[in-house]
Parts: C-alpha cells; sequence; structure tokens
C-alpha cells in the first residue's frame, strides 16, 4: 500500500515538472518568434512622418505628442487587421489611435470602406511604404506603442488583444508622466 502511495505522488510530481518544462518551452518559442518578428523595427525616438487622412487633412506625428499614442500599421485585405480592428475602434474613444494603412486605395475609397465598416479611428494614407519601411514594419498588423514624449515603448507583430493594447499605452502613459517628474 505504502509503495502505491509513493508511487502515485513520484507519477504527480513528474506530471507537474514536465507540465512546467513544457510550459517554459513554449513561451521561449513565442518570445524566439517575438523577437525575430520584431528584429528590425525602429526603437527609440518614433521616425517622423507625414502623411495624408483618410478624410484629406494633412496629419504629421508631432500632432500627437503629449500623450501615449497606438500607431498601428494595417491593411484592408489582411484578416487578423479585421480581427483587430473593433478593438482598435473602441481604443480610439480614450486613446489617441493612429492607424498607417498600406492598401492603394484613395483618400475617398478609404472613408468608404470605413464607413461600410462602421469604424471612425483615423487613418493615414501610406500607398508607397515610406513609413512602414522607416518603422522596420515587415508584416501586418504591426502595432507600435508610443509614450507621450514620442518615443517607441512597445511593439507588437501580429494579433494583439484590445485589453493587451490597453494596458500598454496606459504604461506608457505611465512612465511618460515619470519621465516628465524626474
Amino acid at each position: 500500500m505504502k509503495s502505491q502511495i509513493s508511487s502515485a505522488v513520484k507519477n504527480k510530481r513528474r506530471g507537474w515538472k514536465r507540465w512546467l518544462l513544457e510550459g517554459a518551452l513554449l513561451l521561449g518559442v513565442v518570445f524566439a518568434v517575438h523577437l525575430y518578428q520584431t528584429r528590425d523595427v525602429a526603437v527609440g525616438a518614433a521616425p517622423g512622418f507625414e502623411l495624408r487622412l483618410h478624410d484629406g487633412r494633412p496629419v504629421d506625428l508631432s500632432a500627437y505628442r503629449g500623450r501615449p499614442l497606438l500607431l498601428q500599421f494595417w491593411a484592408t485585405w489582411c484578416p487578423v487587421c479585421r480581427l483587430e480592428q473593433s478593438s482598435i475602434d473602441a481604443l480610439a474613444q480614450d486613446y489617441q489611435v493612429l492607424a498607417v494603412s498600406l492598401d492603394d486605395m484613395s483618400a475617398s475609397e478609404m472613408q468608404s470602406w470605413m464607413r461600410a465598416q462602421g469604424l471612425s479611428f483615423p487613418v493615414a494614407l501610406d500607398r508607397q511604404g515610406q513609413t512602414a519601411r522607416a518603422y522596420g514594419v515587415k508584416g501586418v498588423p504591426s502595432s507600435f506603442i508610443l509614450d507621450a514624449n514620442g518615443d517607441i515603448r512597445f511593439v507588437e507583430v501580429g494579433y494583439t488583444t484590445g485589453v493587451g493594447l490597453r494596458l500598454r499605452l496606459w504604461w506608457a502613459g505611465r512612465n511618460s508622466d515619470q519621465t516628465r517628474r524626474d
């Protein structure tokens, strides 16, 4: 009887050790993929740009100083971007958001597409991809979280939850407040 109990305890310990090892391995793979995807992205001060919004107004990065910004590179043809678009729209109600479209659409076509989707966040048109190249974007969606000073704090490539983006924006705002106090 004692040996059966002792054997069950050993098996349970092995199960936990294996679960921890597999979990650590999975986290390592996810981290390695993230490092690979973001290897060429801009760091530090965000590169400036001058683009046109989908409503035709000019926009440049300096207009977003003072509060954290989600700079989202995306495209209408991207299925993952479509999964995120409602989260981005909701974030735009509470934070500064600027989406940069890599579509080859005119401003009026983009306005129509946004209206049809029921979206209201601002979209800058980067048809030639110059701004995306300046940021090292290799795929969409790519999310850059900038602090109030215009420094890149976080970069995510691929799907990111609305909660994850919201937490990163909050953290970027908190850190830039402390930087200003120091």
